[in-house]
């Protein structure tokens, strides 16, 4: 277990017991909670078990174990065994599936609200976007879905996103004109695709390969590791380094699931959370190095746009700012604005 758990479970334990000293039923509560009936809760993953992501829910999974000793079962289902993101979530919302990890675009039909951190070429790199989720702008975020029934626990890296095809190099904003690229379920995602000339096919991660392979779609757009994950790499080798977007991930909790749990073993969560968004920070950082030597290794053929060809992309963009950054521009000034 994580020092810093340890500390918390052990400060946990002293509050509980000064706090409920001479009160009889609610010293039995805290018997019973110690050594109650186990509760599983059960934790919906899209990726495959040996994804960064997966790995770190399983993390999840034991310091949840630890840190209540037993009583708290973590029961990760990778692979989309639990359906697909977009289904999870609402399966998240009325309690039916417990936890899970999903990526921002798909909680934006919750609330616009995460619209803004999804904006094309918002981010210098990646430093730059966790200083903006680290501070008090990233934690205000994590409570915009508690209305609908979700509660943001902490944030998991994705990486910046790529365009890559199977037809053609990507040099010049010219070379996107015409082409069918998928896109997940997100409307801004949609007018970014436009923006750059392209059309957008809405369609689920699970279907990308065989849409790749059947000629349905022309390209998709992804990280390093989710393109060699997904063995995309195999049927679409032309790889353009974009970086158009950085679209975070939030690990998620049925608040009608959290609801049922005792204030200390909401904290143990949480603490468990970060924890583990620690944990696949590190792993991220590795796996996106082999995933690209992998890949590369394989036949890709990746492509780095010019200044010249970069400034054209992000002037492109500029009415997908006008679309959705201008209810939160105020937000947007301050993210490109942190150091």
């Amino acid at each position: 277990m994580f020092k810093g758990l340890k500390k918390l479970v052990a400060a946990l334990a002293i509050a509980s017991v000064a706090g409920l000293s001479g009160c009889g039923h609610q010293s039995e509560r805290a018997v019973q909670e110690d050594e109650g009936e186990t509760i599983v809760l059960r934790y919906a993953e899209n990726q495959t078990g040996d994804y960064p992501t997966t790995q770190a829910a399983k993390k999840f999974a034991e310091l949840v174990k630890e840190g209540t000793h037993g009583r708290i079962v973590v029961d990760v289902y990778d692979n989309a065994k639990l359906s697909s993101e977009e289904a999870v979530v609402k399966q998240v919302m009325y309690g039916t599936v417990d936890m899970s990890r999903v990526s921002i675009s798909v909680l934006s039909g919750i609330t616009r609200d995460y619209e803004a951190l999804q904006l094309p070429y918002l981010y210098r790199d990646s430093d730059h976007m966790w200083k903006v989720l680290d501070s008090e702008i990233g934690e205000a975020f994590l409570h915009k879905m508690e209305p609908a029934g979700i509660i943001g626990l902490s944030w998991y890296d994705s990486g910046a996103r790529n365009f890559y095809t199977s037809k053609k190099e990507i040099k010049s904003l010219e070379d996107m004109k015409g082409l069918n690229i998928r896109v997940q379920n997100s409307p801004m995602m949609e007018d970014l695709v436009k923006a750059l000339g392209a059309n957008p096919i809405p369609m689920t991660y699970g279907d990308v390969y065989a849409g790749l392979e059947s000629g349905t779609i022309d390209g998709a757009e992804n990280s390093w590791p989710s393109y060699e994950a997904m063995n995309h790499y195999k049927v679409a080798k032309y790889y353009c380094l974009d970086g158009h977007s950085r679209i975070p991930e939030l690990q998620i909790i049925s608040k009608k699931t959290m609801d049922k749990l005792s204030p200390t073993d909401q904290q143990i969560l949480r603490m468990c959370a970060v924890e583990s968004a620690k944990y696949e920070r590190e792993l991220w950082a590795k796996r996106e190095k082999e995933s690209e030597k992998k890949v590369m290794d394989n036949g890709t053929v990746a492509t780095k746009l010019s200044d010249t060809e970069m400034a054209k992309f992000v002037e492109a963009v500029q009415p997908v700012y006008e679309k959705y950054g201008k209810p939160v521009n105020d937000l947007v000034q301050q993210i490109k604005n942190m150091k």
